[in-house]
């Protein structure tokens, strides 16, 4: 693509949903019957830690019934083979962008697979039931909570995504609502830096007039195709 050398992507929860991961504001997604107050946020897990816990215990071990798709390989592929400036940012938590060979990215609303000490900080890498009380390997504190930025908590490594975009000739949303902030003004900080936009969608967003140009179909035949067209292939 003619100029265009360094690239950001945002992806969302629509990237997944066509591996089986229901989508937060979809009919039956994943949160049905539970409140966000009652599961995704610092007062919930002070109230009922248990629930909680069980909450994003379930999350987890579903993760082993689901594979990543062609947008998920497709990203994976663009990051074997672009030769600038790449950066995957995604809001989900799942671990199918890594299971489908991504590594030039980073998981802004924390991760499923990680355990993040609420006393010293520490994030390590968890697969199994994470129940209250559990203690932290590095402090020692029983501390230990899901790694998951919950709502009034501030997103992972917000600086190095600014940096990203201000270096990026062209940002590229996949599978997002448009809704959730501060994800949602990536658009409007990229065009800012005179970045080029494009939307890949099952449906327009609710930011869809901020980009330049929006293509509407399922993640698994736009991303495909949108990788092909870029790599040149």
């Amino acid at each position: 693509m003619d100029g265009i050398r360094n690239i950001v992507i945002l992806t969302g929860a629509g990237i997944s949903a066509e591996s089986g991961i229901a989508t937060f504001r979809g009919p039956g997604g994943l949160w049905e019957g539970h409140r966000v107050e009652d599961v995704c946020t610092p007062e919930a897990l002070a109230a009922d830690p248990v629930l909680v816990h069980r909450f994003y215990d379930l999350r987890r071990a579903a993760l082993d019934t689901v594979r990543p798709n062609a947008a998920h390989e497709a990203l994976a592929r663009l990051d074997r083979e672009w030769p600038g400036e790449l950066l995957i940012v995604t809001q989900n938590v799942d671990d199918l962008h890594e299971r489908a060979g991504a590594r030039r990215m980073l998981h802004m609303h924390g991760e499923l697979r990680s355990a993040l000490c609420a006393a010293c900080g520490e994030r390590r890498a968890w697969s199994a039931d994470l129940p209250p009380g559990t203690a932290c390997d590095v402090c020692g504190a029983a501390a230990l909570r899901p790694d998951i930025v919950f709502f009034g908590e501030m997103p992972y490594q917000m600086e190095r995504i600014e940096a990203a975009l201000a270096r990026a000739d062209l940002f590229v949303s996949i599978g997002t609502s448009g809704a959730v902030y501060p994800a949602a003004g990536f658009v409007r900080g990229a065009q800012a830096y005179g970045a080029a936009t494009l939307e890949l969608n099952l449906e327009r967003s609710e930011g869809s007039a901020w980009f330049d140009a929006t293509r509407l179909g399922p993640a698994g035949r736009l991303v495909p195709a949108w990788v092909a067209e870029v790599l040149g292939s």
